[in-house]
Parts: structure tokens; sequence; C-alpha cells
């Protein structure tokens, strides 16, 4: 018998009608969670649980994208998902055309996102509090992934865009964490056309708000100091704060340099100081 997710590629009808009829969707991310336009379902089929990406509704006038834009960063997110494999990644399963667009089929993840909203982010309840109180070994167990993660993306080609901690499902048991949502990665460098970027200011780096600035690998090494930062320190380059060694802290202090000449030149080079850092 087949497998309404797994083993269809095409499908003729409504997503959500098609969905419901497929199993029970026992959650859905739209615009009360998302402001993207996206429309994401968590969905159960026996004992299998998926989560299923799509594009949203065609008419949905509310998103910042139209819907031709949302369906070109899903198809983006194939391409990228097809260059580079990495455990922190999430397994995505089949794509599934339709008259709205792709669905792309991942396998469901259990956690919570760190990315909490700036009114919410102080609250030492919420998960990005929750995750910043980890001990710092295991802070710098997941830094590694990330920066390993980007690592190979640059070598595949791609640049990272709208990186943040939003892009991150962390669950505290078992301890895991999974990346995800990286639609707006692309191929690189280029250059930036629209001034204001999208993302977080708290993972930005100053190219990213010029116009016409180059944004390559070099944006990227910014992106992950910062990273850094949010999680080991108080998002600032204020040693005092920082909860990692002497040693990591100045790689951290190169790679978040305002001008780029003097940040790392590749992210396979800050990973490499990152490296001989960590085990000083």
């Amino acid at each position: 018998m087949s497998h309404p997710l797994l083993d269809r590629n095409v499908i003729d009808q409504d997503i959500e009608q098609y969905l419901r009829s497929a199993g029970d969707i026992f959650t859905e991310f739209g615009d009360l969670t998302r402001d993207s336009g996206n429309i994401s379902y968590g969905l159960r089929i026996g004992e299998q649980r998926f989560f299923v990406k799509t594009a949203g509704h065609p008419d949905d006038p509310k998103p910042m994208l139209n819907h031709a834009d949302r369906v070109a960063l899903l198809r983006n997110a194939i391409q990228r998902n097809r260059a580079v494999n990495y455990s922190a990644l999430p397994k995505l399963n089949n794509v599934i055309e339709s008259p709205a667009g792709p669905l792309l089929v991942y396998e469901w993840m259990e956690g919570e996102l760190p990315g909490t909203p700036a009114k919410y982010r102080e609250d030492s309840a919420c998960a990005f509090q929750r995750f910043r109180r980890l001990p710092t070994s295991t802070i710098l167990k997941f830094l590694d992934s990330i920066f390993e993660l980007h690592e190979r993306i640059a070598e595949a080609g791609w640049i990272a865009l709208d990186f943040y901690d939003g892009c991150l499902i962390y669950n505290f048991l078992p301890d895991n964490l999974i990346v995800m949502d990286l639609d707006m990665y692309r191929q690189g460098p280029f250059h930036n056309e629209i001034g204001r970027m999208f993302g977080s200011t708290r993972f930005m780096a100053p190219e990213e708000f010029e116009l016409g600035a180059l944004i390559d690998q070099q944006t990227n090494v910014f992106t992950m100091g910062r990273t850094a930062l949010v999680f080991l320190s108080d998002g600032t380059l204020n040693s005092d704060a920082f909860s990692g060694s002497r040693s990591l802290f100045e790689v951290i202090a190169r790679a978040c340099d305002p001008d780029r000449s003097q940040r790392y030149e590749s992210l396979a080079a800050f990973c490499r100081a990152w490296q001989d850092a960590r085990f000083l």
C-alpha cells in the first residue's frame, strides 16, 4: 500500500484537504505563529509524524513576500538540502508538487525554539534563557555543530541569510539541537540588493544594512560570531559577560569586527581558529 506522503510526487487538490485525508493534522504553523506567509503542518499517519512545509495560500495579501516568491524560496530550500547533508539538519523525506507549490515533507523534530520574541526574552522561564543557562560545555558543543554546518554550506557555494536563534530547535530531553528554516540561503557571493536585508539585527553584519555591499563568507563569519555572543554572553563584546575562555573570546571579537577586512577571510579559517582556541 502506497504512503500518502512518502510515495506521492504530485497531487491535484487543495493542500490542507489532501493532508486531512492523509492523516491527522495535530498542529499548524500559520499566520498566528509565523509572518512569512508559509503554512506548515504537523501530520500524524499511524505511528509516524511529519513536518510538512508549504508556501501558504496564493491569495494571502498579508506576507511581505508574494506567493510566487515564497514558492521560489521553498524550491531554493530543496536545492540547498540536496547540496548539503549534515546531522544537525532535519531530513527532507520527500517533495510533493501541488497547484499551490511544493510540499516539503520533513521528519518531525521534538523541541523548543530558543528564538524568543523580544518582549519575552528576559523571562527566566523562556526557552532562550533556559538554553543560555545550559553548561558552557554543552553550548560550546552546539556552537561547534552550527559552525561546522555553515562551513559545509559555504564549501558547497552557499551564503547564509536570515540565520538567527529562531532557526534552532532544541530538545532539552534528550539533549539535541536541530538547525532549520534556511530557505533564504543563496548561492554567492553577491551584493546587497535591498539595503536592510532580512534577519535579526542581533546576528546581522554591517554590510547587511548597506545597499550594494558585498555579502560573502566574511558576512557569515560575523553572524557566527554574533551567535556565540548571544548564547555565551549578553549579546555584546563585553569580555566580563563572556562565559567561555579568553582565547575563544579573542576569536569571536575578530569575527565580529565591523571592519570586514579584519575578520577571518572564510568560514573555514574561522572554524580552524575556533577549534584551536577550544582546546588550548
